[in-house]
């Protein structure tokens, strides 16, 4: 049997999972990064640390598989997309990692927008400007750090970053900068004129090599495999976004599905042959299978809300569960369940990190009386997510065929009254995934058709895929969600100049 390592890192924790042929998870190890949060939106990590607890994660993972080295033949990533991870001349990081959460450059797309720019970027690009990918952020930079954006001698995404420190070789990956307004799509290959557009014509040349998902983009380095017990020339592929691993990993391989993923970020998604040109999507990009574009409508507007939620409002039951070895999961479905969708019209606004149309929103209760508590305001934070999960596949919906089902994955897939929720509001059967780490799972695949294990994706797909089954809608909650759902878009749209006028 042979194995593979992919490894994740998203908003909040750096992950690797080995997998067997057929996508049996081994075992996993995961290390949380800490995210340095300043006021103006500032969402940063220290690039070094973020490769060290990299370090630590393929180290334990490799002795908690009590598996040898050589047993792994391919190692691949996948990542959140936007930010940016800048590396100067010698290969050290140029101050901080900025994470795609991050808010600071949001007057830039608003400019853009204002002047023409961003309509002449939308034909070339097929997405709207915003203010966490690198055009928006590398603007703040130069105006802002001019010698720190000086010194930069390669934009990363956060997964490139990490594969340039494993192997020493500096490359882009398709499907990331596709979903950066970085690459335009009639050339497929970046364009110093696009640049040009953003008054960034000199990063043209900070940007590097792009490569597919499953191309070979270096081997193991001597220096990477003694920090971590890897074996020195171990192929690394180059790996996917993340809204692709969990993508690919939730079966995601032609037209005829819809896949959400309710994670830090929103993510809903579908494949076309071709973009979708009329802006009624916010963002396509070139999905990790060849000839396919990911049509994508997301924000950073889900579980992360409920994480926020569970170390600010409940730690008090946070510490008592650790102490009773109870998971405070299940302690918040326990409450969501207690509260029927009927029973509360209190609204929850997930906008911590913004909203999809504003950058500016923030997260809010609305309706809360004396009556209310932390059971009420929980079940709304369930519902809020879900909410803003329903807006972006409404936007979907106009451009593909109704799904006979959507595949939910992410942290909500662990929960079935959240899942619930989700077929609720949608009035549409949701399949659950099998497995909690699909990022990496993905990234596994992608290093297993790079290193030849499976031929391609559909048959990665084939190996590795799995369900836990179908949760069907109850039309009982149909007019009950329809109603809250239609409160929420109102609460949206009444805010949207109050936000605005904020400070």
């Amino acid at each position: 049997m042979r194995y593979l390592l992919g490894i994740d890192n998203g908003g909040t924790f750096s992950k690797a999972a080995i997998f067997d042929e057929t996508g049996r998870q081994i075992a996993v190890a995961s290390e949380q990064t800490d995210v340095i949060i300043r006021s103006g939106g500032w969402r940063e990590r220290d690039m070094e640390e973020l490769w060290q607890a990299n370090v630590r994660a393929i180290s334990r993972v490799l002795r908690l598989s009590g598996l040898r080295s050589e047993q792994i033949v391919g190692i691949s990533f996948s990542g959140h997309g936007k930010g940016i991870y800048a590396v100067d001349e010698n290969g050290r990081p140029v101050g901080m990692g900025i994470l795609s959460t991050d808010t600071r450059a949001w007057q830039y797309p608003q400019k853009w927008e204002k002047d023409g720019t961003a309509s002449k970027v939308y034909r070339r690009t097929c997405q709207r400007i915003l203010s966490c990918q690198p055009p928006a952020l590398l603007a703040w930079m130069k105006d802002h750090m001019p010698d720190e954006y000086r010194r930069i001698r390669y934009v990363f995404s956060v997964k490139d970053y990490l594969r340039f420190r494993m192997t020493g070789e500096a490359y882009g990956e398709y499907s990331d900068f596709s979903g950066a307004n970085l690459i335009d799509f009639e050339s497929k290959n970046y364009a110093r004129s696009l640049l040009e557009l953003f008054g960034l014509p000199e990063i043209f040349d900070k940007l590097p090599p792009l490569r597919f998902s499953t191309d070979i983009c270096g081997r193991v380095t001597k220096e990477t495999a003694s920090l971590t017990g890897l074996s020195e020339g171990t192929i690394v592929a180059a790996g996917m976004f993340d809204v692709n691993a969990c993508g690919i990993a939730s079966g995601l391989i032609d037209e005829t599905h819809l896949c959400m993923i309710a994670g830090t970020w929103s993510i809903n998604e579908f494949l076309s042959r071709q973009p979708i040109r009329d802006k009624s999507v916010s963002l396509n990009s070139f999905f990790c299978i060849p000839g396919y574009y990911l049509v994508e409508e997301s924000s950073p507007t889900s579980a992360g809300n409920m994480e926020w939620f569970l170390r600010r409002v409940m730690q008090e039951e946070r510490e008592t569960a650790s102490k009773k070895q109870r998971s405070i999961y299940d302690l918040a479905n326990e409450w969501a369940a207690s509260i029927h969708p009927e029973d509360s019209d209190l609204l929850y606004l997930p906008f911590l990190n913004g909203s999809p149309d504003n950058p500016r929103a923030r997260g809010s209760f609305i309706g809360l009386t004396m009556e209310h508590t932390k059971r009420h305001m929980l079940r709304a934070v369930y519902e809020g997510i879900v909410f803003c999960h329903v807006m972006h596949v409404k936007r979907l919906l106009r451009n593909c065929p109704m799904p006979e089902c959507i595949q939910l994955s992410g942290g909500a897939a662990n929960s079935p009254v959240w899942v619930q929720m989700f077929a609720d509001a949608l009035q549409l059967p949701v399949e659950t995934v099998a497995g909690k780490e699909l990022g990496a799972l993905g990234a596994a695949m992608a290093a297993g058709i790079c290193s030849g294990i499976y031929r391609d994706y559909a048959e990665a797909v084939q190996a590795c895929v799995h369900f836990t089954g179908i949760t069907m809608p109850q039309p009982a909650c149909k007019e009950i969600y329809a109603r809250q759902y239609r409160n929420f878009i109102r609460a949206v749209e009444v805010l949207q100049e109050f936000w605005n006028q904020l400070e």
